[in-house]
């Protein structure tokens, strides 16, 4: 899956719902946040670069610790709210680029990805980042996914999907049929393979969030492949996960794991 390449369509449909994205996503884990800083002996003023800030909510808890952070965000939509976001930052600076387009300036001390590596051109994302840091630079890459196989309802969730949109591929993680690790690939492969970074470590934090019947569908609402789906079939399936979780009482806990997988140029 990391090595695939994405349609436009896919990689900016988050900017659809901006608004909705900032709202309803789940919260970043503050030791998804402590593991990157440990690992790269990160301190002020250290400056990183964020690849697909999306609406700056990671942006802001590296600002929070003191950090400069150059944010680049390819969705105008995505950025405007993440400038709103995060104009109590004077060191925050939000760029409205992609990062296959973004030309490094000085070398910076790390850079970061909260659940958009993937997303980035394989033949690009290694060596970019490589040139973007200085010597003994962090490489860090963070993803969030469910861990579907704790989770009480995949079956019937499952079943939601089958009988309202069978032709949709259980390629990503908010698909209850999914590997979701399958987004985050091999990581010490990877970096192997890049023959830029050594020293790969992933960490893994589980932890889980409860929603309510109503809210569960705005969540996924702000998933691509969900975005992209017609109107009907979308209407279709948000009430057939209703229906679902009603009937289980009506809250489903999800359980996540957050990974951190760490790099050194």
């Amino acid at each position: 899956m990391p090595g695939e390449r994405y349609a436009p369509e896919q990689r900016l449909a988050f900017g659809r719902v901006a608004e909705l994205y900032h709202r309803v996503r789940p919260p970043y884990p503050p030791a998804a946040i402590d593991a990157v800083l440990e690992y790269g002996r990160l301190a002020p003023p250290a400056r990183i670069v964020e690849v697909g800030a999306g609406t700056g909510r990671a942006t802001g808890l590296f600002a929070d610790r003191g950090l400069a952070v150059l944010a680049l965000e390819p969705s105008a939509d995505m950025a405007a709210v993440a400038r709103a976001h995060c104009a109590r930052y004077p060191d925050v600076e939000i760029i409205e680029t992609e990062f296959e387009r973004w030309q490094p300036g000085e070398p910076l001390t790390a850079c970061v990805s909260v659940q958009a590596w993937h997303w980035i051109a394989p033949e690009v994302r290694y060596r970019k980042a490589h040139d973007a840091l200085a010597p003994g630079g962090t490489l860090a890459a963070i993803w969030m996914l469910p861990d579907w196989d704790r989770c009480v309802l995949r079956e019937p969730l499952s079943e939601a999907y089958r009988a309202t949109v069978p032709d949709l591929a259980a390629d990503f993680p908010m698909h209850p049929a999914s590997e979701p690790t399958r987004l985050a690939g091999d990581w010490h492969a990877e970096v192997a393979a890049s023959g830029r970074f050594h020293s790969a470590q992933v960490r893994a934090l589980p932890w889980a969030q409860k929603y309510a019947s109503a809210a569960y569908p705005e969540l996924l609402q702000t998933h691509q492949d969900h975005i992209l789906l017609a109107d009907e079939p979308r209407t279709e399936l948000m009430r057939a996960i209703t229906e679902t979780i009603d009937r289980a009482g009506g809250n489903l806990e999800v359980p996540f794991m957050t990974y951190v997988c760490l790099a050194r140029r």
